[in-house]
């Protein structure tokens, strides 16, 4: 979607009259329905409450066949890349190993759309693709947080950020399900007025507009379920730390207990140890970059704390009854 597709991109500023907004969305196999249908909704609300309409969308694929979405659901789409020549907005729809459905074809596809100035963006895990296409150099980007480190990994001369959305005036992106509905609205709002979007919003039900820098997760304490600052400022060192793990003498020091201490809260609060907290955390980890990446598996388990493909091969097969060579396969 077009975040400031002219220069009357500020909020309350009217868009030409000469039609509505054209955007395209790129739909790949196992794409994510809900933060398709999330960026599609606010636009028909705005379209049925202004009484016109001011966007207008086509749904692609790669071969104009119908696309199966990863809850099995399959939709149909208008038109296949072949027939698109010329597109002002382009929205790049994945979910699940985004990598794996990317073919020459629509690679070469997206960079003549991006040389005729098209604005490119990614829903979910869409900036797989476009970065794999090339088109990223210079953006920041955001993703769904579960596939942040693995982009991370993949790409990392790419800036990244765990916004909800970014907006910029030649790519956009967001970190799917709701956040594709906040980075609607917050189209909406710059291009047809915030009074606009709240109409829209609360047609949604939606409780508030989020604004980009609201958080992807809930709070660290809710996730956890527990408000002991000590605890929790445990567990977000060991996340911020996973590549080199500290020691648990350094987590209890720089949370501000002893030892004992820390064993204590884990097992009061969480049923769990320190040590073997901070290995599911290290090998949840390595599960979503054998899914989302091509690393090989040496490179993974380096990437979460290991030494040697020996002894990750063991901790994972361990806690997964699977190797990371039969995880990736199956």
């Amino acid at each position: 979607m077009p975040p400031d597709s002219s220069r009357s991109a500020a909020a309350g500023s009217s868009p030409p009259s000469s039609g509505p907004e054209r955007l395209g969305f790129l739909l790949l196999p196992r794409f994510s329905m809900m933060a398709f249908f999330a960026a599609v909704e606010p636009l028909r609300i705005a379209n049925r409450i202004s009484g016109r309409s001011l966007y207008d969308w086509t749904l692609i694929s790669e071969d104009g066949g119908p696309v199966t979405a990863s809850n099995g659901m399959t939709l149909l789409a208008d038109k296949a890349i072949e027939a698109v020549h010329h597109l002002p907005a382009l929205a790049v729809c994945s979910g699940f190993d985004p990598e794996a459905h990317q073919s020459r074809a629509i690679t070469r596809w997206l960079n003549r759309l991006a040389q005729a100035g098209c604005v490119l963006g990614g829903l979910d895990t869409g900036c797989f693709v476009l970065a794999a296409a090339g088109l990223l150099k210079g953006e920041r980007v955001t993703l769904h947080w579960e596939s942040l480190p693995a982009f991370r990994e993949r790409f990392p001369s790419i800036a990244t950020s765990d916004e909800l959305f970014e907006l910029g005036p030649r790519r956009f992106s967001c970190a799917g399900g709701a956040a594709a509905m906040d980075m609607a609205l917050e189209v909406i709002a710059r291009r047809h007025g915030q009074a606009l979007a709240i109409d829209v919003s609360e047609q949604l039900i939606h409780e508030r507009m989020r604004t980009r820098r609201d958080q992807q997760r809930m709070t660290l304490a809710r996730r956890l379920g527990t408000h002991r600052r000590h605890l929790v400022d445990a567990v977000a060192l060991m996340e911020r730390h996973l590549e080199t793990p500290l020691t648990l003498a350094t987590v209890a020091e720089r949370s501000g207990v002893s030892a004992r201490q820390l064993q204590r809260l884990f097992e009061q609060e969480l049923g769990a140890t320190p040590r073997h907290w901070y290995l599911r955390l290290r090998l949840e980890r390595a599960r979503q970059l054998l899914a989302e990446t091509d690393l090989d598996i040496l490179s993974v388990g380096l990437a979460c704390g290991f030494t040697s493909a020996s002894s990750f091969s063991r901790a994972f097969r361990h806690h997964f009854a699977k190797t990371p060579r039969q995880m990736r396969e199956g």
